[in-house]
């Protein structure tokens, strides 16, 4: 039996299946909105209804946007013959924020995992090999998170590019600015002796 009224009981229920939101936050935010005015609590309601309703994938490189080409792509000022391939289309807003990369995006929206069931069918492999057929690319630089299937992902995905000659890098891991060598562990320290480079 639920401690609180049903509709309530509800909204955690739904709140809590949301990602990094357990019990206990479903709650608060359940009843922050419960104390938010109706006019917010609608507008709040529109905007998810909108966003799940209009975002959809870019034809070109399956970033998420409203409209059929996005931002990106659609810019000329950018340098078309370089691709950075992500897993997710918030590592193009973490990359953007760098304000350093100019040429275009490819996301893969997931990566390789066996465990989770996740072929190289499941995410956007094909659409990439389709856009390097098609176009003059010069380097696609691949930025998969530095983990299990994102490494996995770019050893993938650079097996498959080597043949057609086109120059493949990965981004460089390492320790983090302000970080401390202490506190690296052997994997991090390893990746940042690997890329290393001449000052």
């Amino acid at each position: 039996m639920s401690l609180y009224a049903a509709p309530i009981a509800k909204l955690i229920d739904e709140l809590s299946k949301l990602p990094g939101v357990g019990n206990k936050t479903a709650q608060r935010l359940a009843f922050h909105i419960l104390n938010m005015s109706f006019e917010d609590v609608e507008k709040l309601s529109v905007s998810i209804i909108n966003a799940k309703k209009n975002i959809k994938y870019c034809k070109i490189c399956c970033n998420i946007t409203d409209s059929d080409v996005c931002s990106i792509c659609s810019n000329t000022k950018r340098d078309g013959s370089v691709i950075c391939v992500v897993e997710d289309p918030k590592d193009v807003v973490a990359m953007e924020k760098t304000r350093e990369f100019k040429g275009l995006y490819h996301v893969l929206n997931g990566a390789i995992s066996p465990m989770e069931g996740i072929g190289p069918e499941e995410i956007k492999i094909k659409e990439l090999l389709k856009r390097v057929a098609d176009n003059e690319i010069k380097e696609i630089i691949l930025a998969t998170n530095p983990n299990i299937e994102g490494e996995a992902t770019a050893m993938y995905i650079s097996k498959l590019l080597k043949p057609v000659g086109i120059k493949v890098t990965r981004i460089a891991h390492g320790v983090p600015v302000g970080g401390d060598l202490e506190y690296a562990d052997e994997v991090t320290l390893m990746k940042a002796l690997e890329g290393r480079r001449e000052i």
